[in-house]
């Protein structure tokens, strides 16, 4: 599969301003549009910091307690680790609104068609790195940034209940653990019903499963910046090489 194109996302919230969001030569974007773009910066509100990649993982911005998040901090520690040559990183911020991600997501998987979307929060509750498996599609209540809720508290209306990932993250999760990195990596089949899982549920359903999460706890509780970096790059090359392989034995099954 070596040489083929690929595009990582990942993206962090912002808290409040309008749905746009800067890539990383600094042009900026609109997710409503139905081709992205670029924008004038004029009159954008500052926050607007990004963390998406071209096979994707998307942070999370500022909310809540999280005056630093570090999932952001995290991405942008990746995005000067790099992966692999053959990959094409891109890093985008998603803000910590439901109706912004309904727009956003699409746009984003519209415009670059990605091989694998993972996305990068912050979890309050976590002390280790979590590999999520699935998203859900009932069961939001909570505000957003703009104080906002989904009336019906759903992501897609009609929509099945849960979607999981085609990654395999058990198999990542034991990759990632026997090459003896100093951070801790579990898996979780609940991302929380807000803006993570709902993002989630968003881009599962957009790429028909070919998107990942991962959650990572506050820095210093109890990982730097630089080991959430080493290993989000770490995850992110195996799920590639997980979904590869996957592909691999799905062709040679369909040429026989």
């Amino acid at each position: 599969m070596a040489g083929r194109g690929r595009a990582l996302r990942a993206g962090r919230a912002r808290a409040g301003g309008e749905a746009r969001w800067r890539g990383r030569g600094g042009r900026w974007w609109s997710p409503s549009a139905s081709e992205a773009r670029p924008l004038s910066r004029e009159g954008c509100p500052w926050p607007f910091v990004t963390a998406v990649t071209l096979s994707s993982p998307s942070g999370f911005g500022p909310f809540g307690e999280h005056a630093v998040n570090a999932s952001w901090v995290a991405v942008q520690e990746l995005e000067k680790l790099g992966l692999r040559d053959d990959v094409d990183l891109h890093v985008y911020e998603v803000p910590v609104e439901y109706q912004t991600v309904q727009r956003l997501i699409p746009a984003l998987w519209k415009k670059h068609s990605p091989q694998l979307v993972v996305h990068v929060g912050v979890s309050g509750m976590a002390t280790t790195v979590t590999l999520e498996k699935c998203g859900h599609n009932v069961g939001y209540k909570g505000l957003d940034n703009c104080r906002f809720c989904p009336g019906s508290q759903c992501c897609v209306e009609g929509g099945p209940e849960c979607i999981d990932s085609i990654i395999d993250m058990d198999t990542v999760c034991k990759r990632v653990s026997a090459l003896g990195l100093d951070v801790t990596v579990t898996i979780s089949k609940d991302a929380g019903r807000y803006l993570c899982d709902f993002t989630y549920y968003t881009s599962l359903y957009q790429s028909r499963g070919r998107s990942a999460f991962v959650h990572v706890p506050p820095l210093g509780k109890p990982y730097s910046a630089e080991q959430l970096g080493r290993a989000l790059q770490a995850i992110i090359e195996e799920m590639l090489d997980v979904l590869e392989h996957s592909e691999d034995k799905i062709n040679c099954q369909h040429e026989h």
